[in-house]
């Protein structure tokens, strides 16, 4: 069935995945509607599409399946919508009087002549025209929003079809469906070509093979691949789209000769990229190489006296290799510091840090995460920021799947760059950096090759050395109070390929802080686990869970993945109480005392700082809280609907409930949640 009319009110919608039950008023009658209507608020007309269902308790309601704002049909509703708050400086007054002096004109005038609204009490001819543009933006994106909804693209996409096609997004994606894989995110290729399929469009259509291979370079780039080999890509667009190799090849014939893909000869394969990926690593290796080229202006001379005298000033004693890559930075504009832990990175950025601010050069220290920044901080005594925050990036990363290549970067006010944690550098955020460096700016790389490569797409530290364009310096002795850990040599002993250190093995100087429990089966690992976080560490170090330990897992899914484990882990370490007050998300509590992770970038949400004493009020704010990041629940306001999170580095924000779908529980984490942090 179809009805149509206003909402009248909103009983009840879920701030995350907009699920509502509201009261609608048709021309008949006033009836109790149901379903996901994102962003529907007070007084907006909908065309409906569902069926009339009979509730055990609330008897007969309308369950919506698909719904569309029209416009209002009566001078009272166009009124309530105006005023509804949708519209920035339009209340419920200001709608009045706009309805009251153009009447049946008012939406004439509000399309076509928006000058005129200067003419209202209280409107400037500006304030009229910006109110105009407001109500004529938000009607052209709802009308995406509800033809999008056929594709299975979201709200918050629905933004980024209409910026990247404008007016006519509706027009251009009839005529070909397959422009939504070029500007939206995360589409479901298989339903837009379903659709495609439906509205004539051949099987062997040029566009339709054009978009299946951008979509399965797409999918390569998520398990962090930057180009697939030709076979690969051939074998998985025929399974795809049901199509032979001779129309595939002519489909990649155009696409390069229209710059979208590149074909690169590489080891005896050719490997297709998209032209955005190949773009930034071409760029990165330019760019590195002419840094590492230009004149080292930074070099010191006597650098062997001055290493001494910071040595004896510091009371640190450099091992020869460490000297060396010292040396190494000194000689080089571009210089890469690798090995495993315990091997001496940080003492060698402390030297060069002390060494350079002698000379009064300026160095700026940074690394890929808040979690390593922080880090970095504390052992350096020197202040690290994200690369995010350093470059000043903003939202660039999240708009559409290809990011801004072109993207103009501040230059960097620096003499020595050094980026710890290298490894967790992906492309995009390398791209960035090296076109903000300066000709004559020292960049040292300072990493891990054995870690996780990058969440993103690329593999740029080791791909780095594996070029040996960049001098590289590799760390392999473990420092003697590195070596007392048994954490440090079991993981290079397992990089060796060697089995963990035996207790024969052992001696009194190695540190308890590594034990490997042997269990298969998944209910006494759980039993284990749990024990271990709710008790038992303590009394190996009076551990405390929510300040020293994290349950690290590889999985989402099973009885020993990250849901499970987080649930269980909730419920033994910080239990349902009178006391304590919790918020149900989707069936995930949210409950004061939860340990959290931000899960996505959000570089708008606003944060503070508090003083050390009450007196001291805020000492610090800011914006931006970026995936990873670790907090513990202090306050849930269901009031005002908002959620207060302290985070470990002491940042305070409130989260309204629409916003819980950027937070997780933390108890538990996957591996690669524990490399962002």
């Amino acid at each position: 069935m179809e009805l149509k009319g206003e909402i009248k009110e909103i009983i009840f919608q879920n701030e995350i995945n907009s699920y509502t039950i509201a009261v609608m008023e048709t021309e008949f009658e006033e009836l109790t509607v149901v379903g996901y209507l994102p962003f529907i608020t007070l007084g907006d007309s909908l065309k409906l599409e569902g069926k009339y269902v009979e509730h055990p308790e609330y008897g007969r309601q309308f369950k919506i399946e698909t719904f569309e704002k029209i416009m209002p049909e009566t001078l009272d509703s166009l009124e309530r919508y105006l005023g509804n708050g949708t519209i920035k400086g339009v209340g419920p007054a200001t709608a009045k009087r706009i309805v009251d002096y153009f009447g049946d004109e008012t939406l004439y005038v509000l399309k076509f002549e928006p000058e005129k609204l200067g003419n209202v009490k209280g409107i400037t001819r500006s304030k009229g025209i910006e109110i105009a543009t407001q109500f004529n933006e938000n009607w052209e994106l709802w009308q995406i929003v509800g033809f999008l909804e056929k594709f299975g693209i979201g709200v918050q996409n629905a933004k980024n079809v209409y910026k990247a096609l404008g007016v006519n997004a509706i027009e251009e994606i009839e005529a070909n469906p397959y422009i939504l894989i070029d500007v939206a995110n995360n589409v479901d290729f298989k339903l837009i070509d379903k659709m495609a399929l439906e509205m004539g469009v051949a099987l062997n259509n040029e566009k339709r093979i054009r978009s299946g291979i951008k979509y399965a370079l797409i999918r390569a780039t998520y398990n962090g691949h930057c180009a697939v080999t030709v076979d690969n890509l051939y074998n998985f667009v025929r399974n795809l789209l049901n199509v032979d190799n001779e129309d595939i090849e002519n489909a990649i014939i155009n696409m390069k000769a229209k710059q979208e893909i590149y074909i690169e000869e590489r080891d005896g394969d050719n490997w297709i990229y998209l032209y955005y990926y190949f773009e930034v690593e071409e760029n990165i290796a330019g760019k590195l190489l002419t840094l590492d080229k230009a004149k080292n202006m930074k070099k010191i001379s006597h650098l062997s006296k001055e290493i001494k005298e910071i040595e004896k000033k510091t009371n640190i004693f450099l091992s020869e290799k460490q000297k060396e890559a010292i040396e190494a930075v000194n000689n080089n504009n571009v210089c890469i510091i690798t090995g495993g832990p315990g091997t001496g990175k940080t003492t060698i950025i402390k030297t060069i840090i002390e060494l350079y601010k002698k000379h009064k050069k300026k160095a700026v220290l940074c690394a890929p995460t808040g979690r390593a920044a922080k880090r970095m901080t504390e052992t350096t005594g020197e202040e690290a920021k994200t690369l995010h925050r350093l470059l000043e990036i903003g939202k660039i990363e999240d708009e559409g799947n290809f990011p801004n290549v072109n993207f103009d970067i501040a230059p960097l006010d620096a003499d020595v760059v050094i980026i710890d944690e290298m490894s967790m550098v992906d492309v995009f955020l390398m791209n960035y950096l090296v076109k903000a460096l300066y000709q004559g700016t020292k960049l040292i790389l300072v990493g891990d090759v054995d870690q996780l490569p990058s969440v993103g797409p690329g593999n740029v530290l080791e791909d780095l050395i594996n070029s040996k364009q960049i001098t590289t310096i590799t760390l392999n002795k473990i420092f003697r109070q590195a070596a007392k850990s048994k954490i440090i040599l079991n993981s290079h002993r397992i990089n060796n390929g060697e089995s963990f250190i035996k207790k024969e093995e052992s001696d009194d100087e190695l540190k308890e802080d590594f034990f490997f429990i042997k269990e298969t089966n998944q209910e006494k690992i759980l039993e284990q686990v749990i024990s271990l976080c709710n008790g038992r560490l303590k009394k190996m170090g009076d551990y405390d869970f929510f300040k020293n330990i994290q349950v690290i897992t590889p999985t989402k899914k099973g009885l020993l993945g990250t849901k499970d484990l987080n649930r269980a882990l909730q419920e033994k370490l910080n239990p349902q109480s009178d006391k304590k007050a919790e918020k149900n998300v989707l069936g995930t509590i949210f409950r004061v005392g939860d340990k959290i992770m931000q899960v996505k970038n959000n570089y708008d949400i606003y944060w503070e700082k508090k003083g050390k004493s009450a007196e001291d009020g805020i000492s610090e704010n800011g914006t931006g809280v970026f995936n990873g990041e670790l907090g513990i629940i202090e306050k849930i306001d269901d009031l005002e609907k908002q959620i207060k999170v302290k985070f470990d580095d002491d940042k305070i924000v409130w989260y309204q409930y629409a916003e819980l779908d950027q937070l997780e529980h933390a108890y538990a984490i996957t591996v690669h949640k524990a490399q962002r942090k």
